[in-house]
């Protein structure tokens, strides 16, 4: 028997959290039961037009709600860590979205405040969850593609005209860190370590943030990897994973919405006689099934969680800390080998 429903609520109303309620609304094992905003007349629009039980005028005022058993963050990245911590101090478990924090000092410091209160935090990545990437790493774990050696991940679409969070230095905006942030934690799960030295080139905006970057990654086993990430290119999403023995295709999509957009393409073998395969998982809302995995892991420990653990995220802000500073600098960047 399934158990009452995880009830979340929701700091923000912006556009990603309309999804996260849709995405979810079906679910027997989470619930949306409040929503906050700073203005109390959105929050009681939004409650209203997806019958949430409860809005709340002011972060602080959902946090002290003792129905609300876990919160989900969908601000803006600058605001991540603090709300966090003020969530964990509440004793409230966080779902935070990607990136987990604009460093990886305020990272850190994120999961220090989740251990001293006893709750879990972990950072939003839907992909992680979708039955197309378990099925890549069940592929990778098993060994199909041999030793992991070569890996490209790119992530890009149009950014619209007028004024956006994205764009927004203060807001710690840029490409890197908003689509950018999932080739660079698709690369840290499959070469399950952080990189060793990075080095990067971006195009900057008139306010100081990346509107296009590509990176180079270098690892102490071999690997190399290159990412690229842009807001002035056709929506796009693929990654090339490269082994000694074979190679994975994959969208590492956030939602595979059709089955023929929930598949991995497999190629096993080293010469003209490789075979090709088309691997079909299912399709599924990825805020849905992220959703149940947080609700599991929440109740059942960090086996449960499909997502990064805490060193994972704190990894993937050490490396696009290292890769801003090498696109600003022009020079290869190392990263240290402890946290």
């Amino acid at each position: 028997m399934i158990a009452a429903p995880l009830r979340i609520g929701i700091l923000g109303t912006a556009k990603i959290a309309r999804s996260f309620v849709l995405g979810v609304e079906h679910s027997k094992r989470v619930t949306v039961s409040a929503v906050a905003s700073r203005d109390a007349a959105k929050a009681r629009a939004f409650a209203g037009e997806f019958a949430i039980a409860r809005s709340f005028g002011g972060y602080e005022n959902l946090l002290a709600d003792r129905d609300v058993d876990a919160v989900y963050i969908p601000l803006p990245n600058s605001l991540h860590c603090e709300w966090s911590i003020r969530a964990a101090q509440a004793g409230k478990n966080v779902l935070c979205e990607k990136p987990l924090a604009a460093t990886a000092s305020e990272a850190r410091a994120m999961f220090d405040a989740a251990r001293r209160y006893g709750v879990h935090l972990v950072e939003g990545f839907p992909y992680r969850a979708q039955p197309q990437t378990l099925k890549m790493r069940e592929l990778l774990d098993a060994g199909v593609i041999g030793e992991i050696r070569l890996m490209q991940a790119s992530f890009g679409f149009t950014l619209g005209d007028g004024e956006n969070i994205r764009l927004s230095a203060d807001l710690a905006g840029g490409a890197l860190m908003d689509v950018g942030s999932y080739p660079v934690s698709l690369v840290r799960m499959v070469a399950k370590a952080r990189p060793a030295r990075v080095y990067a080139a971006a195009e900057w905006t008139a306010s100081g943030v990346d509107r296009a970057l590509a990176a180079t990654l270098e690892f102490e086993s071999g690997l190399f990897a290159q990412i690229t990430c842009s807001f002035s290119t056709c929506l796009h999403r693929q990654a090339l994973i490269s082994g000694s023995s074979g190679v994975i295709q994959t969208t590492f999509l956030n939602h595979t919405y059709s089955l023929p957009q929930a598949v991995l393409q497999l190629r096993v073998g080293t010469g003209k006689d490789a075979v090709d395969t088309t691997v079909q998982t299912t399709a599924v809302n990825g805020f849905l099934a992220q959703a149940e995995s947080f609700e599991r892991l929440v109740r059942g420990g960090r086996a449960q969680w499909s997502g990064a653990t805490p060193e994972e995220s704190i990894d993937n802000m050490m490396t696009l800390e290292a890769i801003l500073q090498s696109a600003r600098g022009g020079s290869t960047v190392e990263i240290p080998a402890n946290h």
